[in-house]
């Protein structure tokens, strides 16, 4: 930094308050030091901030070790928002969330000094091992799941995500809606087969929950193999789109027509679903506000926040594979 104060004819102090962004350096004296900063070659020694601020910059994320969209979305978004805010994201993927695993994990994030940890916790399981152990700097949890943990929360309300697609279903002319369902072990399942059941609580209507036993295509198309042999439903909410896919694949095999003869909505909108046959109604997550908000509460930890419980409203994305029956007037979708 001495090299770059004399370099640009400024005060080691100036240096500083650019790095730092500071808004009281002229535009003039800005560019001069970051000219200096290029020729230079100069690189901020992380090491030697940290032992002033007491910071690294660094934030450890504890994650399932699965490549399902839902995980690695929030992964990513957290990720992205962490950069935008200034850190950087050390990871730790588990196969399973365990007591002894997540101390291991928080043990190695603070031998790395990380400012803070979050835990996306989508299995019933981890919450419990989470709540379980002691984490000496602030930590966030990210899950659906989270009774009984005094720690800062964030989520998308699934809840609400099932009772939009069932909704959506019911409105479009149908009066009974199936639910094929995620494994149950994971809380965004259980919220989302929660959610269904709530709206046909509501709206008094009836329907079934067949247990698709995970969240692959392969596993919905089994269940629409199933339900091709056993009676088709008017209306299908399939728990994720990757169930939506494989369903889709076995009805369309045994010639049965969607949305004419079943209904179908899915839950996530993965890239592509605007592009199944025919295009999939779907429960759009807001990944990259879940991103940011859990970075906030990361830094509202920090600056001595109190720990607060956020919920995402999940948004309906309408298409064709849910069109009404003709005659009930309902809203239908585009393409």
């Amino acid at each position: 930094m001495n090299d770059v104060a004399a370099l640009a004819g400024v005060s080691h102090q100036t240096v500083s308050r650019v790095l730092n962004e500071h808004p009281s350096v002229r535009p003039t004296t800005r560019e001069r030091v970051l000219e200096a900063i290029a020729t230079l070659g100069y690189r901020p020694n992380l090491a030697a901030r940290a032992l002033v601020t007491r910071r690294t910059g660094t934030l450890g994320v504890i994650t399932p070790a699965t490549a399902l969209f839902g995980p690695t979305s929030t992964l990513v978004a957290f990720e992205q928002a962490a950069r935008d805010a200034g850190f950087y994201v050390s990871v730790a993927t588990l196969r399973a969330f365990s007591g002894e695993e997540v101390v291991a994990a928080v043990e190695h994030f603070l031998a790395q000094g990380v400012d803070g940890v979050v835990v996306v916790a989508p299995r019933s399981g981890t919450v419990d091992a989470v709540s379980g152990v002691h984490v000496p700097v602030p930590a966030v949890l990210v899950s659906s799941g989270r009774a009984g943990v005094d720690l800062p929360t964030v989520s998308v309300d699934q809840v609400a995500g099932g009772r939009l697609a069932t909704e959506h279903l019911l409105a479009s002319g149908r009066t009974s809606v199936l639910h094929v369902a995620g494994p149950q072990e994971w809380y965004d399942a259980r919220d989302r087969l929660r959610g269904w059941q709530d709206a046909l609580d509501a709206a008094g209507a009836t329907g079934e929950a067949h247990r698709a036993g995970g969240w692959s295509a392969a596993d919905g198309y089994a269940a629409g193999l199933e339900l091709v042999r056993t009676g088709l439903p008017e209306a299908v909410f399939a728990a994720n789109d990757q169930l939506a896919l494989g369903l889709l694949a076995a009805l369309g095999q045994a010639g049965v027509r969607v949305p004419q003869d079943v209904a179908v909505v899915g839950f996530d909108d993965e890239p592509g679903t605007a592009f199944y046959a025919p295009p999939l109604t779907t429960v759009r997550q807001g990944f990259d506000e879940l991103g940011r908000r859990a970075v906030q509460a990361v830094v509202d930890a920090l600056t001595g926040g109190e720990p607060t419980q956020q919920s995402i409203a999940p948004e309906l994305v309408v298409r064709r594979s849910s069109a009404p029956v003709e005659g009930t007037g309902a809203q239908g979708g585009g393409a």
